[in-house]
């Protein structure tokens, strides 16, 4: 369940990719758009009003893909996040393939939580247990908030489709500055399968939350 990337900074518009090089920094892709319960019988439309009354619906999101050979055109797990992001009404501000390198990966994360016009960070890849898997410990350390039920949730949905190999993915999720952030494993199905049956349906909702105090 590992990824191996590249990393080669780029600028693209919305749909043209750019070419990817093995001495970069990241291939690069920046779209800122910018961005009551009566009684216990009565589970009504009050309540879900009231649950959601903070969800954002249009979100702006930061796709970063975790690895050293791929690149922003040859990315099928980052592809498949994008679009059913776009599928679901959302705004890819970043798309970007980051270099397997701890440092690496924390800063580009911490760069995306300060810049304003990201409100949250998918990863993709490095979630595994190779050597050089570090998305996980990397991301981890910059945390306010974890989020266990993510991690929980996907590998109960991913026992489905892989069985027992799904004790080999520590895909978790926490918040960074406020901003939501979702580590994935890097293949294609797992990333599909996260984005579509999770991210899509809760991002909102956690957003909204994640910044009902600081706005």
């Amino acid at each position: 369940m590992s990824d191996h990337h590249h990393s080669d900074e780029h600028s693209h518009d919305h749909h043209g990719h750019s070419d990817g090089n093995h001495h970069g920094d990241g291939d690069y892709h920046d779209h800122s758009d910018g961005h009551n319960h009566d009684d216990h019988h009565d589970h009504s439309n009050s309540h879900d009003h009231d649950h959601h009354h903070h969800d954002i619906e249009e979100l702006a999101v930061a796709v970063l893909t975790i690895s050293s050979t791929r690149t922003v055109e040859e990315d099928p797990a980052g592809d498949a996040i994008e679009s059913a992001l776009h599928d679901a009404g959302h705004t890819i501000a970043v798309r970007r393939v980051v270099d397997d390198d701890y440092d690496e990966i924390q800063g580009v994360v911490a760069r995306m939580a300060d810049r304003g016009d990201v409100d949250v960070t998918i990863t993709t890849g490095g979630t595994g247990v190779t050597p050089d898997d570090e998305t996980v410990e990397a991301v981890q350390q910059l945390f306010g908030k974890t989020l266990p039920g993510f991690g929980e949730l996907f590998r109960r949905l991913s026992y489905d489709e892989i069985g027992t190999r799904v004790v080999g993915t520590r895909a978790t999720a926490g918040t960074v500055d406020d901003m939501p952030t979702f580590c994935l494993p890097g293949s294609e199905n797992a990333a599909r399968l996260g984005a579509e049956e999770i991210l899509v349906p809760e991002m909102p909702h956690l957003t909204g939350l994640a910044r009902r105090d600081t706005e």
